[in-house]
């Protein structure tokens, strides 16, 4: 049933209000050999399907990105996005950007009225790619978004000239590779939700993010919480979800 057919049958009694927001919820979905594509995943979750390129060919995400553009698609993200595969996107979309430091693409980005304040600290200059994956997805989903680099605890000073940006911010996501203590300590910091993002920066006993994973699951601070290895969107989406729950509460009070 599409879209148009379930509003007849709600304007004609036939199918109750709840029985089509189910069926616009969980439907519809483009199967296109290589990827099923959720058009409806934004009415379900409040973020559009997003687009993991890693693993991907080139030519399958530029034909997921002609797909939902097709079904009037108004933003688009593409993450873990080489250059090759942002050239074979911007060909189905002229209009995309690149953002080469996230190695992230977007397509129709900025046209969401920015809710909230989400500050991403970034402990050494090694974790940018993971801090600014996690920036550049917060500011697509219509957050605001400060930025506090490299202010590791290896030169305490740095971060404590961040503290006004801590103090005024809703959400921090800390990004940090080695012994990850960056988040304990920004967590000792705030009395706003922290999201920790261990990153796969260090030397061998790091192993591969292993080590600042633990650390982060470990943490001595109250109210932190830990997202994957590497895992910059995934912090992104938490901190969106927690800046729309207090928007809607804020309109319910």
């Amino acid at each position: 049933m599409e879209i148009n057919d379930i509003l007849r049958s709600v304007r004609d009694g036939s199918l109750s209000p709840d029985e089509a927001e189910r069926l616009i919820k969980y439907r519809p979905f483009d199967d296109l050999g290589y990827a099923m594509v959720d058009h409806h995943r934004e009415i379900r979750q409040g973020i559009p399907e997003v687009i993991f390129c890693g693993g991907k060919t080139p030519a399958q995400v530029r034909g997921i990105v002609e797909n939902m553009l097709a079904r009037e698609a108004e933003r688009i993200l593409g993450t873990h996005a080489s250059a090759e595969i942002f050239e074979q996107a911007r060909l189905a979309a002229p209009n995309a950007a690149f953002h080469p430091a996230a190695r992230v693409f977007t397509v129709g980005a900025g046209k969401t009225p920015k809710a909230g304040k989400i500050l991403v600290a970034a402990a050494g200059t090694s974790d940018l790619p993971v801090a600014e994956e996690a920036a550049v997805t917060a500011d697509f989903f219509g957050n605001g978004v400060e930025r506090a680099y490299d202010v590791g605890v290896a030169g305490l000073h740095r971060l404590l000239s961040k503290l006004d940006a801590i103090g005024q911010a809703d959400v921090i996501i800390v990004t940090a590779g080695m012994e990850g203590a960056l988040a304990s300590v920004i967590g000792g910091l705030t009395d706003m939700p922290v999201i920790a993002v261990p990153t796969s920066v260090g030397y061998g006993a790091n192993f591969h993010g292993l080590s600042a994973l633990l650390a982060m699951l470990n943490c001595c601070a109250s109210g932190v919480g830990v997202v994957n290895i590497d895992n910059g969107f995934g912090a992104a989406c938490l901190a969106n979800r927690v800046i729309r729950m207090a928007e809607k509460f804020k309109r319910r009070s």
